[in-house]
């Protein structure tokens, strides 16, 4: 029998990075889609995010596809944010994801970087991280 975990640590962000993740939005939204996840087999391992994006940290197995896996996050949560009526208006997450693998041996600092996301995007913008990553990422050889 195979045995496959790969870890992925995914990011994505509302449609035209909207603030409309609030602090007491969050909470209700990430357990939703923790839930969700779960129900449908798939390891959230964990979940934060900041007012308009969401870092996940998940575990694939053999039968998983990446983009169906993120797809079907994605779609499921933005149709339940509409469906429950928990904001005042239409919500979408942009068309868009990063997706990365992590080793086993980083998963205890990625699991440390997803909780500090309210703390680090207090210092550091979204756009001006991910271009930070774009950057290092160049810089290995891997963009």
């Amino acid at each position: 029998m195979s045995f496959v975990k790969v870890w992925i640590h995914a990011v994505w962000c509302t449609k035209n990075h909207a603030p409309l993740l609030n602090q007491q939005l969050r909470p209700t939204v990430f357990h939703h889609i923790r839930e969700n996840a779960k129900s449908k087999g798939i390891l959230v391992d964990f979940i934060n995010g900041y007012h308009d994006h969401v870092h996940v940290l998940i575990g694939l197995n053999a039968e998983m596809s990446l983009s169906k896996t993120i797809q079907m996050l994605k779609g499921e949560s933005a149709n339940w944010i509409n469906k429950s009526q928990l904001l005042s208006t239409h919500f979408s997450w942009a068309i868009e994801y990063f997706a990365t693998s992590v080793s086993e041996s980083q998963i205890d600092q990625v699991r440390n970087y997803i909780k500090r996301q309210e703390q680090h995007h207090a210092k550091v913008t979204f756009t001006e991280e991910y271009s930070r990553f774009l950057e290092l990422l160049n810089e290995k050889g891997q963009g």
